[in-house]
């Protein structure tokens, strides 16, 4: 199986309006299908995941080379996500899986190019969906979205002895959760507010505000534009704008845009109708390119024009390796 990856659309770089987005295909060695591959902070690994139950990390050479370094395996069932964490908060790369065994772990590169887990969240008792961390200002913190309808928190507390990581959990929906997304803190001190979004089997996605006096997720707001599943929820960086901006897409065929001020929500717009389900959304670095994932394998890079209308700048064919830009 293969893993196609655009270069010039990772988090840190996207191609131009008319320029040709450049991809590399790994012949990833898995043994199934892959769900999931990830860039870390530095651009220097991969990790890809798939039903065949591990995670695979390769080293980026040289920009594109790729060179596999590891093979993890702890998971009894397909791993659906991977997730590096900020290296802020360890002198060796963090990175967090999940999977259809109710678990999450958080493995550490405990020798160069080897990881090893170290620690084993297996309070879920359905599949876990989505995983996500948490904006570095506000601790080393990991969220979990189940097929039980619940989101757990783990906080990682380096002043207990020996450390320890400490996890909350509350019912999001009912008749499970598909993703979850930590909003941007703007506040280096961390003092800024948490907040989650969440996406469900039950049509909705809603927006979760952490309560400092309770220490408990308060429901803040329901979005319920979706007529299906909500698939994916998505917060863009935000960047050098006074608001917050949420994306969810669905089942339904449809992304909405939803708009954050500091006492109200708005839905900004709905894109373009796409021809087959929805499934993830990923913004650039600066948040001004949403690329939308569909069932049909082709992941399109959208871009707000002059006027407010959102508009394909380029679409790649994953099931093809190739790429064409508007």
């Amino acid at each position: 199986w293969r893993a196609t990856l655009p270069y010039g659309a990772t988090k840190s770089h996207w191609p131009k309006r008319g320029k040709e987005l450049d991809s590399a295909t790994i012949m990833s060695e898995h043994e199934d299908f892959i769900h999931d591959a990830q860039i870390d902070y530095y651009g220097q690994y991969i990790a890809s995941c798939s039903s065949d139950r591990t995670i695979k990390v390769w080293q980026i050479v040289d920009g594109k080379e790729q060179k596999l370094v590891d093979t993890l395996r702890g998971h009894d069932g397909p791993v659906w996500q991977v997730a590096w964490a900020h290296p802020k908060y360890s002198h060796t790369s963090l990175l967090a899986s999940c999977s259809y065994d109710h678990k999450v772990i958080i493995w550490k590169e405990t020798d160069k190019h080897k990881w090893a887990p170290i620690h084993t969240y297996k309070g879920h008792t359905s599949s876990v969906n989505s995983i996500a961390w948490a904006p570095h200002e506000f601790g080393l913190m990991l969220a979990s979205a189940s097929s039980d309808g619940t989101i757990a928190v783990s906080v990682y507390d380096a002043t207990a002895s020996p450390p320890t990581w400490n996890t909350k959990t509350f019912m999001a929906h009912q008749i499970g959760c598909n993703a979850v997304s930590w909003a941007p803190s703007h506040d280096p001190t961390g003092k800024g507010p948490k907040r989650l979004a969440t996406a469900g089997c039950d049509n909705l996605a809603i927006s979760w505000l952490f309560n400092e006096e309770t220490q408990q997720w308060d429901r803040e707001h329901n979005f319920d534009g979706h007529k299906d599943w909500v698939r994916d929820v998505a917060w863009s960086p935000s960047v050098g704008v006074p608001y917050q901006t949420l994306a969810t897409c669905s089942q339904d065929k449809t992304v909405q845009l939803w708009k954050h001020t500091d006492s109200s929500w708005e839905r900004l717009c709905e894109l373009p109708a796409f021809e087959h389900a929805v499934w993830r959304l990923s913004w650039n670095v600066n948040g001004t390119i949403l690329a939308v994932t569909t069932g049909d394998n082709k992941v399109t890079l959208m871009k707000e024009g002059p006027g407010g209308e959102w508009k394909p700048i380029s679409v790649m064919d994953t099931a093809n390796a190739a790429a064409t830009s508007a």
